[in-house]
C-alpha cells in the first residue's frame, strides 16, 4: 500500500504540474508580482493537501508568533523535497528562493520559475556570484519579500546535519536583515532521494528572530545553527537518541576560506 500510494502521487505530481506551470506561463504576462507569486503558491498548497490525504505525510507549524511583519531572510534545515514546497504553501508572506540558475531550463516547473521574482544564481562566478544574490535580495527585500535559503546547502539525513555555509548569514549581515531560523524533520516522511513516502506528522518550528545589524556572518552563523539543531533533538529525539548529531568534517587549506556562493 505504502508503494501504491507513492507511486499515485508520483502520478498526480505529473498529471497536476504540466497543466498548472501552462497556465502559469500563460497568466503571468497579465499579472502583477504578488498575484503572480500567490497563484504558483497554489500549485504548493494542492501538493501538500494531496500529500497529505492520500500519503498522510500530516504537518503541524510551532512558533507562528515569531515571525516579523517585516521583510526577513529565513534560514531552514533542509531534509527533503517537502520544505521547499511546504514553505510557500505555509508562509503568510510572499518567500523568494535562491537558486542555481540551470533550474529555469527544467521544463514547464523551470519556465514558470523563471516568471517569479526569485534570485538566481550561476555559480561558475564564485564571489561575484554572491554580489550578484546582494543586489537582487535588496531588491526582493525592498518589495517585501521573506528571503528563504537553505544554509546545509543539500539535504540531509535524519538525525545528520551539513556543515552551515554561510552565505546566507552573509547575505543577512550585508543587507541588515534579520533573520529567522526554521527546523522541521520532513526527512521522516519524504527522505532524501526516496520514491517512496510515509505517513507521519511533519513539524516545523519557526524559531525566534536573529538580529543582524552590525554582526559578522560568522556570529550569526553560529547562531542558526545552534538554535536549528537543538531545535532538532526537541521536535525529533527518537532520530539523536542513539547517536550523536553527525557532521560532515570540516574541509582544510585553501577550501577553508569562508563560502562565497549561496546554496538552495
Amino acid at each position: 500500500m505504502l508503494q501504491f500510494r507513492s507511486i499515485l502521487f508520483f502520478i498526480f505530481l505529473i498529471v497536476w504540474t504540466i497543466p498548472y506551470a501552462i497556465a502559469c506561463i500563460v497568466s503571468f504576462p497579465f499579472l502583477s508580482r504578488v498575484r503572480r507569486y500567490w497563484l504558483a503558491a497554489g500549485w504548493c498548497k494542492v501538493v501538500i493537501w494531496v500529500g497529505d490525504k492520500l500519503c498522510g505525510m500530516r504537518y503541524r507549524v510551532i512558533g507562528w508568533e515569531n515571525l516579523p511583519d517585516t521583510p526577513a531572510i529565513l534560514l531552514s534545515k533542509h531534509q527533503s523535497a517537502w520544505e521547499t514546497v511546504a514553505l510557500p504553501a505555509l508562509m503568510p508572506r510572499p518567500l523568494c528562493f535562491v537558486f542555481k540558475r540551470e533550474l529555469l531550463y527544467v521544463p514547464f516547473f523551470g519556465w514558470a520559475l523563471g516568471l517569479l521574482s526569485m534570485i538566481h544564481i550561476n555559480r561558475s562566478k564564485g564571489t561575484d556570484a554572491f554580489q550578484s544574490v546582494v543586489a537582487q535580495g535588496r531588491e526582493r527585500l525592498a518589495e517585501g519579500s521573506w528571503i528563504i535559503m537553505f544554509p546545509e546547502g543539500t539535504r540531509t539525513k535524519t538525525g545528520s546535519r551539513n556543515r552551515y555555509k554561510s552565505g546566507g548569514a552573509r547575505l543577512a549581515a550585508t543587507t541588515g536583515a534579520p533573520v529567522v531560523p526554521i527546523a522541521h524533520n520532513a526527512g521522516r516522511v519524504w527522505p532524501r532521494n526516496s520514491f517512496l513516502k510515509y505517513p507521519g506528522e511533519v513539524v516545523v518550528s519557526i524559531g525566534p528572530v536573529i538580529q543582524t545589524a552590525g554582526r559578522t556572518a560568522e556570529a550569526v552563523n553560529a547562531d542558526v545553527a545552534e538554535w536549528i539543531e537543538r531545535e532538532m533533538v526537541r521536535i525529533d529525539p527518537g532520530a539523536y537518541q542513539a547517536k550523536p548529531v553527525k557532521t560532515a568534517p570540516e574541509s582544510s587549506g585553501a577550501s577553508d576560506k569562508p563560502d562565497t556562493t549561496p546554496r538552495t
